[in-house]
């Protein structure tokens, strides 16, 4: 299938070639038949992209900063490689879709195949959108104005924050798309409006439906307002414009009356004056997006819905109400399209948007898309027949792409699939590091004698699951931490395994590291019992972030301290007997993320994990500290070591915790054979012990491995 993207490093707006998503648990797949082209949202992006690195700086002076901040802990070549990294991912365009149900996922029962919805998905002929961003179209609407729907709750949602009665004026800023749906809306809500903008056709096509408008190109706004309200001022006045000025929010706020109100859905800038404010308690407010439920997780991609008692109008509701308007004739939004488009012809919209003059471009899809085709070969000359060693990854994510991935290829490891859910990031990841095969049925890897080995870089609710099919298949494993995030799911993997004749690897790469490396060798042979203090200064992840979610990431204690359980048991060179867990708080959550885990080992030793997430970003962001005969090792975020009591007085680096070896290590298994870089006892012993402190937490107690 093909689907429209946006380079950010080179500026270029690309119909890319990508195999077909799957239909995932509790989405649609849509097979589409129009999309509209949001020209404000979409010329941002298209311009930031266009933009030379010193302007990219400027749109963004907040990621400067931590850019700096990430530069006095990790370096500045790490950081500049993350930097040109992140700018190297391009962003698929379009959030207006309109086409065919094609696939149900499990937990939907609202939609069948062949049901017309509108629906955010991207500029693509398939996607697979969540349940509650997918509406029903009625019969009597056609896909060209069904694809009007999400930016139609877009204008919805900011006039239910403004909240106007019958009667009142409201005043709308700005007559581009959104501008002039928001205009009709009001008016079906029984409003007087207002509309501005210095565009003269988009002023004389408001008037055609009863706005009084206005070019603002020569007259003086706030006047034109109060002359029209009797000097009173208007009750409401909704941005919809794009602009950096901060004339915008002073000119909105003087032509309001007292108390009036204020609703920003464009963007503008907001150097705001107290004063106009203040003498008039002016209520200001930003709209987001769609409605109630945006960038909620549990609303959007676990399907939960909100009471219709306690929230009337979520983003869903807002898209079935704009379809209703579009259906009754309320909102009439064919004289909003100006132009469509076949979607192989996508360049006459994207080639000179900042000259355009179009309201809304829709694209027109072929219809012929092969929905079965899940695998695109990036490079068909490749043979891996007979081969040893060939790889097949599950997961494009941003790990895999800026740290797996980068090592592999410098270790020409023969990779034949990359896997992604969606299909972009494995193609664009496949096309930049050699790999064979992009597709977006992990099977196909898992079902191909050719593959020796899969690595598994999903979230870490899917480890298990992948991990088991994997070794059922016949492959060797290797999986990024955690293993599992339950005893349950670790009982199923050791029966596979030990059903199996292959090796299971995960990722705890600090081990590998030639800090840890040296450390071990310091310490010889036979150090008998140690200590050891291990401190992670994690730094703070917003609380909606997947990761803290116990179902889908396990919290950070599972899913990210269980590196240095680990490491802690390659120094001590043991097995952990009991572990105890204590976290900040009174009464801490399982999903804390500022706790001390205490461990006992069977051979005496014991460690001490500080996993701390309220620390400052310029303090390094991992400490060892190991204590053992009179003699000390500290280890300093894996740039520099130092030895107390030793002939030897340190190392130091460049910062590298260990993955380049790991993945060489495994590398040199899988084509020669022979044991796992990590003995297995010890993965399930990490892995139970991560599981185990979470219990300990909740138990307040110590618990037995």
């Amino acid at each position: 299938m093909k689907q429209i993207i946006q380079d950010l490093k080179s500026g270029k707006t690309i119909l890319e070639e990508l195999p077909a998503p799957q239909v995932k648990a509790g989405q649609v797949l849509i097979k589409t038949h129009r999309s509209l082209v949001s020209l404000g949202t979409e010329k941002m992006l298209v311009n930031f992209g266009k933009a030379n690195f010193i302007d990219k700086a400027r749109q963004q002076p907040e990621k400067v900063k931590m850019v700096l901040d990430k530069m006095k802990t990790d370096g500045i070549k790490p950081t500049l490689e993350a930097v040109f990294r992140k700018l190297g991912e391009p962003l698929p365009l379009g959030y207006c879709n309109a086409g065919e149900v094609i696939g149900v996922g499990s937990g939907v029962d609202e939609f069948q195949i062949g049901d017309r919805v509108a629906s955010n998905g991207n500029h693509a002929e398939i996607v697979s959108v969540p349940k509650n961003l997918v509406a029903k179209i009625p019969d009597n609407i056609s896909y060209d104005k069904a694809s009007f729907t999400v930016i139609g709750a877009i204008a919805l949602q900011g006039i239910r924050l403004l909240n106007p009665t019958f009667g009142e004026t409201v005043v709308v800023t700005g007559l581009g798309l959104i501008g002039l749906v928001t205009t009709q809306l009001l008016i079906a809500n029984g409003c007087k409006v207002i509309g501005l903008d210095f565009d003269k056709s988009k002023v004389e096509l408001a008037k055609t439906w009863g706005v009084e408008a206005y070019d603002t190109s020569g007259i003086n706004p706030v006047h034109v307002a109060m002359e029209s309200t009797s000097n009173i001022g208007v009750d409401g006045v909704i941005i919809t414009a794009s602009t950096k000025s901060d004339k915008v929010i002073s000119q909105a706020a003087n032509m309001c009356r007292k108390r009036g109100k204020i609703v920003l859905v464009g963007v503008i800038g907001l150097n705001i004056q107290r004063s106009d404010f203040y003498e008039k308690e002016l209520s200001f407010q930003v709209s987001c997006s769609y409605g109630p439920g945006r960038y909620d997780e549990e609303y959007e991609q676990k399907g939960n819905d909100y009471p219709i008692a306690y929230v009337r109008w979520t983003e869903k509701r807002n898209f079935k109400a704009v379809l209703e308007a579009i259906s009754s004739k309320k909102l009439d939004v064919q004289p909003l399209i100006s132009e469509l488009v076949d979607l192989e012809n996508f360049d006459k919209i994207y080639g000179d948007m900042n000259n355009s003059k179009s309201i809304a471009s829709i694209l027109k899809y072929p219809g012929d898309v092969n929905i079965t085709q899940t695998v695109v070969s990036t490079d068909s000359s490749r043979d891996f027949e007979g081969q040893n060693g060939v790889l097949g990854i599950i997961g494009a994510g941003n790990y895999t792409k800026a740290m797996i991935l980068p090592h592999l290829k410098k270790l020409n490891a023969d990779i034949k699939y990359i896997a992604s859910a969606s299909g972009l990031s494995g193609t664009l990841a496949a096309k930049k590091n050699n790999i064979a095969n992009s597709t977006t049925d992990y099977k196909e890897i898992l079902n191909d004698k050719d593959v020796d080995a899969v690595m598994i870089t999903t979230r870490h609710n899917l480890h298990a699951n992948q991990v088991i099919e994997a070794l059922n298949s016949g492959k060797h494993v290797f999986v990024e931490k955690p293993l599992a995030l339950t005893y349950a799911e670790l009982d199923r993997i050791d029966e596979a395994y030990k059903k199996s004749n292959k090796t299971i690897t995960v990722g705890f790469n600090r081990r590998f590291s030639p800090f840890a490396q040296d450390a071990k060798k310091q310490l010889g042979e036979n150090p008998g019992m140690i200590n050891v203090i291990a401190t992670m200064n994690a730094g703070y992840i917003p609380p909606e972030v997947w990761v803290h979610d116990m179902e889908t990431g396990g919290g950070r204690i599972i899913g990210e301290a269980c590196h240095l359980i680990d490491l802690i048991t390659f120094f001590t060179g043991s097995l952990i007997e009991s572990i105890a867990m204590n976290s900040l708080g009174t009464n801490p959550k399982e999903n804390t993320d500022n706790a001390t885990i205490l461990l006992k080992y069977a051979n005496g030793s014991q460690g001490v994990i500080n996993y701390f997430s309220n620390g400052s970003k310029s303090y390094s962001k991992e400490r060892i500290e190991i204590y053992s005969q009179n003699r000390t090792i500290v280890i300093d975020n894996f740039r520099k070591s130092k030895y107390f009591g030793f002939k030897s007085k340190g190392i130091k680096s460049g910062q590298d915790k260990g993955q380049r070896t790991q993945f060489k290590l495994f590398l040199e298994r899988i084509k020669k054979g022979g044991n796992a870089i990590i003995p297995y006892e010890e993965i399930i012993n990490t892995s139970k012990a991560s599981i185990a402190a979470i219990e300990s937490l909740k138990t307040r107690s110590w618990i037995n491995i």
